[in-house]
């Protein structure tokens, strides 16, 4: 572990997530499941989370944010966010952490295997796998867009298995019924925190670059690049 002020923000999904961290003490986190857009919501919740802290923008050593895969338009509005941010204060760095690999850090504290796995549109998932010992984070496989089936259908369960994200309840409905050792995690930590992003920092600060170099890692085409392919 690293001695860094940090701020989170995840805007990758239907969560809009702002944390504060300082060495490794969460000061202040907010999750918000909202029907507005991340664009409404981000800049209020950050503001808001730097007043309460007492933290001035120029003490920060990082800002955090999920750079994907996720939401199109919600990656956009984080990575948009930092971006702008790291422009007020030129010596503030920033950090993309994958949104599954996020994903996984809500769940730390298990021992086995985490499955990060969100739905991308009908048949197809965002997912990764990590294993989890002492409190580490190591990641198995690469993010990947596939199909359920393709990583599911024959899924051989050699150590305790931890599902987690916004279709870890479907997978282990659909695949893992009636199966030991397979949990889906509790809902305090199923879905996107930033709290986690901060973590994950905290424990690879090698994560951290400059705006210049943050990028969105969507894993499929976009809309607009799938409509120009077929135009």
């Amino acid at each position: 572990m690293t001695d860094l002020k940090i701020l989170g923000i995840d805007t990758s999904g239907k969560v809009a997530s702002v944390a504060v961290s300082d060495g490794g003490v969460l000061l202040w986190e907010q999750s918000v499941y909202t029907k507005l857009t991340h664009s409404q919501v981000i800049m209020p919740m950050v503001r808001r989370a730097m007043e309460d802290t007492g933290i001035g923008f120029d003490e920060l050593n990082c800002v955090a944010v999920a750079n994907g895969p996720g939401s199109y338009t919600g990656l956009r509005i984080g990575i948009g966010a930092v971006k702008g941010l790291c422009m007020g204060a030129p010596m503030l760095k920033c950090a993309g952490v994958s949104t599954l690999k996020a994903l996984a850090y809500n769940c730390c504290a298990f021992e086995g295997r985490i499955i990060a796995v969100m739905r991308a549109r009908p048949g197809i998932v965002y997912a990764a796998e990590f294993d989890a010992e002492d409190g580490k984070i190591t990641r198995a496989s690469p993010d990947r867009v596939c199909a359920e089936e393709e990583l599911f259908g024959d899924y051989k369960c050699v150590r305790p298995i931890m599902l987690v994200g916004d279709w870890a309840g479907e997978v282990r409905k659909t695949y893992f019924d009636g199966r030991n050792g397979v949990r889906k995690a509790e809902f305090t930590e199923l879905l996107q925190r930033a709290g986690s992003l901060c973590l994950a920092v905290e424990s690879e600060p090698e994560l951290i670059c400059g705006p210049e170099e943050l990028e969105v890692s969507y894993l499929q085409a976009t809309k607009a690049e799938k409509d120009k392919a077929h135009s």
